[in-house]
């Protein structure tokens, strides 16, 4: 049977260290969902996972064409922030080889941009917002019978006189236990590194630098813990699978979920492994404790600041005393603790940002891991919408903010270097700041170049010369974060 929708997942962990590649492969969640959703409601699906191409440059355009070639006649492309410019690029080749096909854009990569990319780029055609599950069945559909995009909530795109048209936001799917399973069977599971999980969707917390909290309009559902348990037991029976990153910023959303999850997998008799998120205000050592004791490798803290000025001006709803009082506690129950700090705020002073340093060597004296990112400004931040249009954007060829690193720089140290063939992609960033803010900085000579010498200064990110530490990936599936490895202990003594 002929596919009616051939969907490629584009995230990719892909990384140049000089000479050296790194890349690991990581289960394509959101595909997969959107996959399932598509398969129940009676479509056929060509799924690809361009993550398993086996070219040594998957972003020669000559390769991408390759793997995605005699496409169904409805083409649709996910992809993250970081890829976005890829991505865009990738969906030309495909309109010059195919313009009969629909090319839709989805994923996170273009949230808050969506009218732009329409006008900017004629060969994207139709942009999916929010959840997959019920939009993209409807879309496929109504594509396929010739019928009205107008009616399809969710999406925005270009209609046939030329206009660029919005419809509305569809409603969130609050019973995520209603949710099937994703389409697992669609990819070889053994071939992956990583395998993330979805607990929940959606922060309520209202942070202004934070670019995930505002794809899910700051609402949040979680799955119960007993849906959760029964996922982790279908991929361990049918893949081995023994260790899971539990992907969501909002595992613990509260100490009663917690611990019945707890109970839960202590009684499948499994002996499971896992990662999760949390949040210093969330958590307290029984807690911590129950966790650990059910096969909780390691927990991630969001700190962002030492400052509570800063933690206040971001709206991060704790203070650097909750920090400290929590990941002390941590150290002493969990294998590995990860704290994750951003810098380069706009408004963060020298003072600030000397707090900030006092607790991440702080932490990194008790055996906490220390993953500093640059701040990142995406379109849909609060932060972003505050100074858009009122500070200049600067861009530094040698200096990308971790979360947007593409994997077509070549990581040197503690600098980057863009490849010459590799330069339209970075022309395409140039040409339009407001749609790719997130390679961007403000202020680079006054705030950002300062607090990076003192990072350095103090062992955080290496001198520009220095050899790239050795790789170890930080679980996500996003750009790994390297510099912290030269100055943290990766398990405590």
């Amino acid at each position: 049977m002929p596919a009616d929708i051939t969907l490629v997942n584009l995230n990719m962990l892909f990384m140049r260290y000089g000479e050296e590649i790194e890349r690991e492969l990581h289960v394509p969640l959101g595909c997969l969902y959107l996959a399932r959703a598509m398969e129940d409601a009676g479509l056929e699906v060509d799924f690809r996972d361009y993550q398993t191409a086996p070219y040594d440059d998957p972003f020669d355009l000559v390769n991408f064409l390759e793997f995605v070639k005699d496409p169904a006649p409805v083409l649709g492309l996910s992809c993250m922030a970081n890829l976005l410019p890829f991505t865009l690029h990738a969906m030309r080749t495909l309109k010059e080889r195919y313009p009969d096909r629909v090319l839709v854009l989805g994923g996170v990569g273009s949230k808050a941009v969506e009218d732009k990319i329409l006008a900017r780029f004629p060969w994207v055609d139709v942009i999916a917002r929010g959840e997959g599950e019920i939009t993209g069945p409807e879309l496929v559909r109504t594509l396929r019978e010739g019928g009205d995009l107008a009616g399809v909530a969710g999406i925005s795109y270009r209609a046939a006189d030329g206009a660029i048209r919005h419809n509305p936001d569809r409603p969130r799917l609050r019973d995520l236990d209603a949710i099937p399973f994703p389409a697992f069977h669609k990819v070889d599971l053994k071939r992956y590194a990583g395998y993330g999980m979805m607990t929940s969707r959606g922060c309520p917390y209202p942070c202004t630098f934070c670019s995930v909290a505002p794809v899910w309009n700051l609402e949040s559902y979680s799955r119960s813990p007993g849906n959760i348990v029964a996922e982790m037991v279908h991929l361990h029976r049918r893949a081995g699978v023994d260790l899971f990153l539990f992907q969501d910023e909002f595992f613990v959303s509260g100490k009663r979920q917690v611990m019945e999850f707890c109970r839960e997998l202590r009684g499948t008799g499994l002996r499971l492994e896992w990662k999760a998120f949390g949040r210093v205000n969330l958590v307290d050592a029984e807690m911590m404790r129950a966790m650990a004791e059910c096969g909780c490798l390691e927990l991630r803290f969001g700190i962002e600041s030492g400052s509570d000025g800063v933690l206040r001006r971001i709206r991060k709803g704790f203070t650097a005393a909750q920090a400290l009082e929590i990941v002390p506690q941590a150290v002493e129950i969990f294998p590995r603790v990860d704290t994750f700090f951003v810098w380069g705020f706009p408004f963060e002073t020298l003072e600030d940002f000397n707090q900030s340093l006092f607790q991440m060597v702080s932490f990194r004296m008790m055996g906490a891991r220390i993953l500093p990112s640059l701040l990142s400004l995406l379109p849909q931040t609060e932060l972003y919408k505050e100074y858009a249009g009122k500070a200049a954007l600067e861009f530094c060829p040698y200096l990308f903010p971790e979360f947007v690193f593409t994997g077509h720089e070549v990581c040197r140290g503690g600098d980057v270097e863009l490849p010459e063939r590799y330069r339209a992609y970075f022309d395409l960033i140039l040409a339009n700041p407001d749609i790719f803010s997130g390679f961007f900085h403000i202020d680079l000579a006054g705030n950002v170049l300062p607090k990076l010498a003192l990072l350095r200064q103090f062992g955080f990110y290496p001198a520009p010369e220095a050899p790239p530490p050795d790789p170890e990936s930080c679980g996500a599936h996003s750009p790994r974060i390297e510099p912290q490895e030269l100055a943290t202990r990766t398990q405590r003594e």
